[in-house]
């Protein structure tokens, strides 16, 4: 996972467009293995309460929403942008395994592409449905408090000229 963390730094530092090719990159250092693709089956998780379903636009309808969640010039707060691509990728569980790790890394590459670095890697924990509007905010409200504390220390550490 920490080779992931830097890869996704290295490819907002270098702006990369957020795609699912990128995010297969960071994937293939999680998981430990060479290929990794979209997922071409219904997925399950949490031992089968839940179900992805999988149909002809899934994919170009995935890559359609982290373009939105990573596009420059909207009035959409960071926060809230980060929260979209990490619950998009939750929700669409592009992948077979790792899709919670994939969202973590999907959030932070949309952060640090605004210059805001996550200092540590770590489950974000906070309720998530997709038809929960409160849980969707009380997700964004958690990532501008991470952000801000990440700018606070970053600026803490810069010394003044």
């Amino acid at each position: 996972m920490r080779a992931a963390w830097r890869s996704v730094r290295d490819d907002a530092v270098a702006e990369r467009s957020l795609g699912f090719d990128l995010m297969t990159g960071w994937q293939k250092l999680v998981l430990g293995r060479p290929d990794v693709s979209f997922r071409t089956l219904p997925a399950f998780s949490k031992g089968g309460r839940e179900r992805y379903g999988l149909y002809a636009g899934t994919r170009e309808q995935f890559e359609e929403c982290l373009a939105q969640a990573s596009a420059a010039g909207t009035d959409v707060p960071l926060p809230a942008r980060a929260a979209r691509a990490y619950l998009d990728v939750c929700f669409f569980h592009p992948f077979d395994d790792g899709n919670g790790r994939a969202a973590l890394l999907t959030m932070a590459f949309v952060l640090a592409r605004e210059d805001v670095f996550l200092d540590e890697v770590g489950p974000v924990q906070v309720q998530r449905y997709a038809d929960d509007p409160v849980g969707a905010l009380s997700l964004a409200r958690l990532i501008h408090v991470l952000a801000t504390a990440a700018a606070h220390r970053r600026q803490a550490r810069t010394p003044y000229p």
